[in-house]
Order: structure tokens, then C-alpha cells, then sequence
């Protein structure tokens, strides 16, 4: 068993951003529909802007505002909204669909499936995610992400930050919030996780966001308990 002083027997890893580069995907899979149309646009600014909209339709959720939506379909309402303003707007249902699913398609940050493989030796890991559970089932596949256990939002007909996401998961584990870790790019993340009294991993992102608007998380301004370069160095700090 780990002997690592941050005695924790799970560690849970938010995916989009932390695992795998949600922003260099979809503007690859774009730019390749483009050529494929014809269509020179901004792919760059369209995945920020698509990214954007699921952040709000997920506020709008987690606020009562509308009733409990997946991932997938807020994804979907964004992209019928967006494809017009980029000469997409003569995709057929079935064409968007497609499109849709790149977040299934999801390429992993280099040093994650090794980092996670590690991980995977000492501990219990898995996601804890607003991504839709087929969503994180088929990006596994894909990315060849080698979880125990797949958790998110679905599981819990919320979002995070509610902390009955964070403490449904503690739950479903069968483990004392204090055992299990988050893992993620993102501090307000780490925050809310902590504040539920799991403990805390920062891996720094810091091409997340590429050239777009957004900036990355660089340094942990709150403790966090551990805190690491990549996947492979947040292994080797948990001993393994």
C-alpha cells in the first residue's frame, strides 16, 4: 500500500483541460472540416466561444434556471448556434451530430496515459467530470485512458461545483472524503473539492487555453497538497 504522506486511496481527475487538450482537438477537427468545405474561419475563437456556451448552459443548470441537460446536448444547442457565424450553417443534422462528438474524440495532454498507468498501480483513479457518461466512456476508448472507475455529473443530475457532486463520489467510492484526492487544472476545482474535504492535486496546464482569451491556472495561490508539472511528475510526487 502507498506510503506517500498524502494518505489517499482514490484520486479523481477533472478531464477537460486536466487530461486531455479539449481546445487543440476541436480546433484540429475543425480546421479539418474546414479544408474538407472550403471554409477558412477562426477555429480558434469558434472552440472558445463553443467551450463558452457549455459553461453557461451548465451554470443555468446547476442554478435551477432549466432542467437537468447532458453535456452532449448543450454542446449540441451551442454548436446549431455557432455553425452559421463560420459557414457551417449548410451541415445537415446529421453533420452536426458528427461534429458534435469531437468531444468524444478528446486527444490526452502528453505524460497522461503514463502518468495515470502509474497512478493506477497504487490507487483507485477515475473522472469526475460534467462530461456525460457515455461522453467519458467513449474519450477513454479513444484515448486509451486506463480508469477504474468513470464519475460525473450525469451520476449525480448535477454540476460541479455543487458539492453533491463532490461528496456523491466520495460515496460511490466508499471512502471518507479525506481519501480521496481531486486532480485538476483548475483551482476554482481544487477549491470546492477541498471545502468538501477531499484533498488536492494542481497539475499546471498552461497551453490549456492556447491564444485564446481564457488564461490558464500557473500557480496555486490557495495550498493545494500536492502540486505538479504533469501527470508523470504528480505520479512520482504520490509515489508511484
Amino acid at each position: 500500500m502507498n506510503d506517500h504522506p498524502v494518505a489517499v486511496k482514490a484520486i479523481l481527475f477533472d478531464v477537460f483541460g486536466t487530461v486531455v487538450d479539449w481546445r487543440g482537438s476541436v480546433i484540429r477537427e475543425l480546421t479539418d472540416l474546414g479544408e474538407r468545405q472550403g471554409i477558412a474561419a477562426d477555429w480558434g475563437a469558434f472552440a472558445d466561444r463553443w467551450r463558452a456556451g457549455y459553461h453557461g448552459g451548465m451554470r443555468s443548470v446547476f442554478d435551477r434556471q432549466r432542467r437537468w441537460l447532458k453535456a452532449d446536448r448543450m454542446h449540441y444547442e451551442r454548436l446549431q448556434k455557432l455553425a452559421p457565424e463560420f459557414g457551417l450553417g449548410s451541415l445537415s443534422a446529421e453533420d452536426l451530430e458528427q461534429l458534435n462528438r469531437v468531444w468524444h474524440r478528446l486527444a490526452p495532454w502528453p505524460g497522461a496515459r503514463e502518468g495515470l498507468g502509474r497512478l493506477k498501480q497504487n490507487y483507485t483513479i477515475g473522472t469526475l467530470s460534467n462530461g456525460d457518461t457515455a461522453l467519458l466512456v467513449n474519450m477513454a476508448r479513444n484515448a486509451d485512458l486506463p480508469w477504474d472507475v468513470i464519475l460525473g455529473a450525469e451520476d449525480f443530475k448535477s454540476y460541479k461545483p455543487d458539492p453533491a457532486v463532490y461528496l456523491g463520489a466520495v460515496e460511490r467510492l466508499g471512502h471518507q472524503p479525506h481519501e480521496v484526492m481531486m486532480a485538476a487544472a483548475h483551482l476554482d476545482d481544487l477549491q470546492h473539492a477541498k471545502e468538501c474535504g477531499l484533498r488536492t492535486a494542481f497539475i499546471v496546464r498552461p497551453d490549456e487555453f492556447g491564444d485564446g482569451s481564457a488564461k490558464p491556472d500557473l500557480v496555486a495561490v490557495e495550498p493545494v497538497d500536492v502540486e505538479a508539472s504533469d501527470f508523470v511528475d504528480l505520479a512520482a510526487k504520490m509515489g508511484a
